[in-house]
């Protein structure tokens, strides 16, 4: 089809909630994407972290048509293997007992939210309902993760929220100590902040909330729905810090591009879930748990793992020799195939000019240039990267 028909029906029909780019993408292999008009990008968005096993997987597109074959859905009232299959992969690989499926991060994080309210009130009666979430947060644009997302204009528009959101600083224990109290349900974090600036957790700081928590009594949630699965250089970013929350959010990488979100519970906040608490038509589909098989079974083989960090570790290396070319990037900072660079102006320049040369970035707020590529980038992805960026930063932050 014609790009300019597309974009034409694009504004007529479509709601604009999405400032797009103006070119169409046609089709995808590896880390690179082909728009319809044969120019070809190297992508270092993947989706927003989704894309992890790239395009065009032949094991992930294997599972999807052998699947879409077989039955493509039948709600929750009936087993599938498929979605047998995986919960059994990601409890066999995380601190987790069960898991809830859904359709996205947002949807991961409500449920989390009433999960927390129902051990709770089984727990400690109606009056503990109050969530602290950090500065610089981001758990979705639903009603109930909303309120844990401080950013006024994202808030606005849609008081009043969730009653019971409180904020306190990232990286700053005494602030969430200052907050905590017999009315804390839960405590929500992302160990490493995506949209805010990617911003890795100090440990001290975990591991205080974990403390903090056993204390008083309210359980710990990890946000890892865009750090989690192998994003980091192991398979959760929550590991290297030595502790294990109650409840974790995952999403975005989980089955290959299909949309599917994981809440994964501990046992004893399961004992308080029953039949009717919580519901999702779609969820754990059975052509998506099928395609999420193999792209968990994937990113949790080590030498995968180990890839995704040797990969890191030279993105790491050619963006701090940026920094120190260009002065206009403040800071980097990341882990795996995560990173932010920091500057002292708006950003937007640096993505234009890099996009006109073929390389997809992302920001991470105005000020900040996001690199999330997919996890199979290779030596030589990342090295053209990185000279394209250098190219951008000398035309656009002189």
């Amino acid at each position: 089809m014609d790009a300019k028909q597309i974009r034409e029906w694009d504004d007529k029909y479509v709601l604009h909630t999405y400032a797009r780019a103006p070119f169409v993408f046609d089709r995808g292999q590896g880390t690179r994407l082909t728009d319809t008009e044969g120019k070809v990008y190297l992508d270092f968005v993947s989706g927003i972290a989704v894309n992890a096993l790239g395009y065009g997987d032949e094991e992930v597109c294997s599972a999807i048509a052998e699947q879409a074959h077989k039955v493509i859905h039948t709600s929750n009232l009936y087993l599938t293997a498929p979605q047998s299959q995986l919960a059994k992969l990601l409890v066999d690989h995380s601190f987790a007992d069960k898991v809830f499926f859904c359709n996205s991060g947002s949807e991961a994080v409500e449920a989390a939210i009433k999960f927390s309210r129902k051990y709770a009130q089984v727990h400690s009666g109606p009056d503990r309902i109050e969530f602290i979430a950090m500065s610089g947060a981001f758990h979705g644009r639903t009603m109930g993760a909303l309120a844990l997302t401080p950013r006024d204009h994202y808030q606005d528009p849609f008081v009043p929220l969730m009653p019971g959101a409180r904020i306190a600083a990232f990286n700053d224990l005494d602030s969430v100590k200052a907050l905590a109290s017999d009315k804390t349900c839960a405590i929500i974090v992302e160990p490493v902040q995506g949209e805010g600036g990617v911003n890795p957790a100090d440990p001290a700081f975990i591991q205080g909330l974990r403390a903090l928590c056993d204390e008083i009594g309210a359980l710990l949630i990890f946000d890892e729905v865009q750090c989690g699965l192998g994003r980091t250089g192991t398979l959760w970013a929550h590991e290297p810090y030595g502790v294990a929350p109650d409840l974790m959010t995952v999403a975005k990488p989980v089955a290959g591009g299909l949309p599917m979100g994981v809440t994964f519970l501990t046992d004893e906040v399961a004992a308080v879930i029953g039949p009717g608490d919580h519901a999702s038509t779609f969820a754990g589909g059975a052509v998506v748990a099928a395609a999420g098989v193999k792209v968990v079974g994937r990113i949790a083989d080590p030498e995968f793992l180990a890839h995704v960090r040797a990969m890191g570790a030279r993105l790491e290396a050619g963006l701090l020799k940026l920094q120190a070319r260009h002065n206009s990037i403040t800071e980097v900072r990341g882990r795996g195939l995560i990173w932010g660079v920091q500057c002292d102006r708006p950003v937007k320049p640096v993505l234009d000019a890099a996009l006109g040369q073929g390389l997809l970035l992302i920001n991470a707020g105005p000020n900040v240039v996001r690199l999330i590529p997919p996890l199979v980038v290779d030596e030589a992805d990342v090295d053209m990267a990185l000279a394209v960026l250098d190219q951008a930063f000398a035309e656009a932050m002189q």
